[in-house]
C-alpha cells in the first residue's frame, strides 16, 4: 500500500515503492523486447540498444506523440514531471499502453534547491536513487567527452606557442594559429559552481601550459549533452560530434573538434550513452531517462532515440520538456520536431492555482523561504490576473497547430471558486482542462486528465513550424520574441548585433536552428516581471554557436551558463543509512 504524501518525504514513498516494484526484466519481457536488446545496469535499471529496437520494429507505426509542458513557473516548479509520472500511470489505470520520456536530472538542481526532478508524492520515477545520482553515467560521459576538447585546444594552444614550425612539421600537425583570446567552449562540472565561472588557468612555468581566461559552465549546457538529445542514431553522433567550435583562430576562422583531432574520441566516451535508460513510474509504466538539457540554457528536451524507440514500444509517448511553453516547448515544437521528424497529437500545459496567483500580483516566493500565507487563501482576483499568463501559453501551443490541454496541478489549499475559475477561462481560451490530483492519488487521481489526453489526440491536428530554416536569423528571433514571448521584438549588443550579421551572411550557419537562451522565470527577460509584460524588447547579448548540436543560440538578458549554489542546499539534507547503504533525504 502506498504511502499518504501529506505525511511522508517523497525518499520515503519512493523506498516504499521499490521493494515491490517491477524489475527490468518484467519490463523488457511486457514491453516486448528481445533479451539481447536489454542492457541490464542492476536489477531495476537497464539501457535498450535502440538501434537493434528500431531496425526489429522499423515497421510498427509509431504511437501517439504527446508533449508535457507548463506555464511560466515559480521558482517552486509548475510539476511537470510529477504530472508526466501521473499521467502515465492514469493512462495506464485506462488500460493504455503508456510510455514516458524524461531528462536525467543534473547533479546541479539536485544538490541545490530544486531536486531531483523524479516527480513527487505518489507520481514519481523509480529508483529514485540512481535516478537522482548519476544513473548509468551518461552525464560523466558527456563531462569527460567536453572536457576532452578543451583538453585538446588548451594542449594545441600550448604546443604552438612554443614549438618551432619544424617541430610541427615532424609531428605531422599543422599549425591552427587559435586565438588564446578567443576560445568559446569552457569547461563543465555537474554542479552549481559561481566560483568556477571565470578563472584564470596556466599559471606557474610554460610547462603548465598557456596562461589565459577560461571557466566552468554546467554540464547539462554543453554541446554534447545537446547532441547526447538531438542525434538520431550513432553515425549522426559522431558528425555532430566533428562540428562543435571550440574557438577561433586568429582571423576569426572557426576550429572544431574535427581540426584538433578530437571528435573520434569524444564519440568513443558516448558509445554507451547514446541508448536510454530503462527505469518505471511509482505504478510500474515504462519510462526512458535520457539526456538532460536545461531548457533556460540549452534545448531543454529529452533525446530523439528516446522517443523513437518508445513510440515503437507503445501507443502513446508522453514527452516532457523543460520549463514553459516559451523556451521548454517552442524548442521541442521548432527544432526536436524538425530534426526528428515526429509530429506531436497534443500539449499538456501543467498550471498552478499557486503560480497564477504569483502571476496575478501575489508577493513572489523566494527559494527556501515559507510561501506567503495569502498563497494558501482563496484570492479570485490574484488568479483570475494570473490566468493572462496561462492563456498566453495556451496561445503559443495552438500556433504550433497542436491541440492543448491543460491540466491544473491541484493542491489541498486550491479551492473550488478557484478551479472554476481557472476551468472556465482555460476553456474560453479553447483548451480543454483537467484537473489532477496525482500527487497525492497517483494514477487514480489522474484518470480525468487521462481522459482528456486521449480524447484530444482522436482529433486531427495542423501542426507546424513558426518559421523555416530559410528565415534569416535576426527574423526568427524577432519571431519568436513577438510570437512566443509578446516582445515588441528585439534589440542587440553591438558585438551580438555583429555575430548576427556574419552569420547570416554563411550559408552553413544559415541552415542552422535557433536555440533560445532565457530566463524561465518570467516570459521577459527580466526574471522579476510575472504574468504577461508589454512594451518591451528581448535584449540579446550574445549568440553562440553550436554547429554540431545543429543550432545557433541567443543569449538574452543576464543569465549564466553556470548557476549558483544556495546558501541552504538540498544536499544538506541528503545522508546515508550506514547500516542499509540507502540514501535518504533526496527530493
Amino acid at each position: 500500500m502506498a504511502l499518504d504524501p501529506t505525511k511522508y518525504a517523497d525518499w520515503e514513498i519512493a523506498e516504499a515503492a521499490e521493494a515491490t516494484m517491477k524489475t527490468v526484466y518484467q519490463l523488457g519481457e511486457e514491453l516486448g523486447l528481445e533479451k539481447e536488446e536489454l542492457l541490464p545496469h542492476g536489477h531495476y535499471v537497464a539501457k535498450v540498444d535502440y538501434k537493434s529496437v528500431l531496425e526489429r520494429l522499423k515497421d510498427r507505426p509509431d504511437g501517439k506523440y504527446i508533449n508535457v509542458t507548463a506555464i511560466t513557473p515559480t521558482p517552486l516548479g509548475e510539476g511537470k514531471s510529477t504530472t508526466t509520472m501521473g499521467l502515465a500511470q492514469g493512462m495506464g489505470k485506462r488500460g493504455k499502453n503508456v510510455f514516458a520520456t524524461i531528462r536525467q536530472p543534473s547533479g546541479g538542481p539536485t544538490m541545490n534547491v530544486k531536486g531531483s526532478a523524479a516527480g513527487g508524492g505518489l507520481s514519481q520515477c523509480i529508483p529514485l536513487t540512481p535516478f537522482s545520482l548519476g544513473l548509468t553515467g551518461d552525464i560523466n560521459a558527456v563531462m569527460n567527452a567536453h572536457n576532452l576538447a578543451m583538453v585538446a585546444v588548451t594542449s594545441r594552444l600550448q604546443h604552438e606557442f612554443n614549438a618551432t614550425d619544424a617541430f610541427m612539421k615532424r609531428r605531422g600537425l599543422e599549425r591552427l594559429n587559435i586565438d588564446p583570446r578567443n576560445v568559446e567552449m569552457k569547461w563543465i562540472i555537474d554542479f552549481c559552481a559561481q566560483a568556477l565561472r571565470n578563472i584564470v588557468i596556466g599559471l606557474g612555468t610554460r610547462r603548465d601550459g598557456l596562461m589565459m581566461h577560461s571557466g566552468f559552465a554546467i554540464a547539462v549546457s554543453s554541446e554534447v549533452m545537446a547532441i547526447l538529445a538531438m542525434a538520431k542514431d550513432l553515425e549522426d553522433m559522431r558528425r555532430r560530434m566533428g562540428g562543435i567550435v571550440v574557438a577561433y583562430d586568429k582571423r576569426g576562422k572557426p576550429i572544431t573538434t574535427e581540426d584538433l583531432g578530437v571528435a573520434g574520441a569524444m564519440t568513443a566516451w558516448m558509445v554507451e550513452a547514446i541508448n536510454p535508460n530503462l527505469m518505471q513510474t511509482l505504478e510500474g509504466q515504462p519510462t526512458f531517462v535520457h539526456a538532460g538539457p536545461f531548457a533556460n540554457i540549452a534545448v531543454g528536451q529529452s533525446s530523439i532515440i528516446a522517443d523513437r524507440v518508445a513510440l515503437k514500444l507503445s501507443d502513446y509517448v508522453l514527452t516532457e520538456s523543460g520549463f514553459a511553453a516559451d523556451i521548454g516547448f517552442e524548442k521541442f515544437w521548432n527544432i526536436k520536431c524538425r530534426e526528428s521528424g515526429l509530429t506531436p497529437h497534443c500539449a499538456v500545459i501543467v498550471a498552478t492555482i499557486r503560480a497564477l496567483k504569483c502571476h496575478g500580483g501575489a508577493p513572489l516566493p523566494l527559494p527556501g523561504q515559507p510561501l506567503d500565507p495569502a498563497y494558501n487563501e482563496e484570492q479570485l482576483e490574484w488568479v483570475e490576473a494570473g490566468c493572462e499568463n496561462l492563456i498566453h501559453h495556451i496561445n503559443t501551443v495552438k500556433k504550433a497547430g497542436i491541440n492543448p490541454v491543460v491540466c491544473i496541478n491541484a493542491f489541498h489549499t486550491d479551492t473550488d471558486n478557484e478551479i472554476k475559475l481557472v476551468r472556465r477561462l482555460a476553456e474560453e481560451a479553447g483548451a480543454r482542462v483537467a484537473l489532477s490530483r496525482h500527487w497525492q492519488h497517483g494514477g487514480e487521481g489522474a484518470l480525468e486528465l487521462a481522459d482528456a489526453v486521449i480524447e484530444a489526440c482522436d482529433e486531427p491536428s495542423n501542426f507546424r513550424f513558426l518559421y523555416e530554416l530559410e528565415t534569416p536569423l535576426r527574423e526568427r528571433i524577432d519571431l519568436i520574441a513577438r510570437e512566443v514571448y509578446g516582445a515588441d521584438g528585439a534589440e542587440y549588443t553591438p558585438e551580438a548585433l555583429e555575430k548576427a550579421k556574419r552569420m547570416e551572411a554563411d550559408p552553413a550557419l544559415q541552415k542552422l536552428g535557433t536555440c533560445m537562451v532565457k530566463t524561465h522565470l518570467s516570459l521577459s527577460d527580466d526574471p522579476l516581471i510575472k504574468g504577461v509584460p508589454k512594451g518591451w524588447k528581448l535584449f540579446i547579448r550574445d549568440i553562440l554557436t553550436y554547429g554540431g548540436a545543429g543550432f545557433v543560440v541567443p543569449v538574452a538578458g543576464a543569465i549564466s551558463l553556470m548557476p549558483g549554489t544556495a546558501a541552504n542546499p538540498a544536499f544538506m539534507e541528503v545522508d546515508v543509512d550506514v547500516e542499509t547503504g540507502k540514501v535518504k533525504g533526496l527530493f
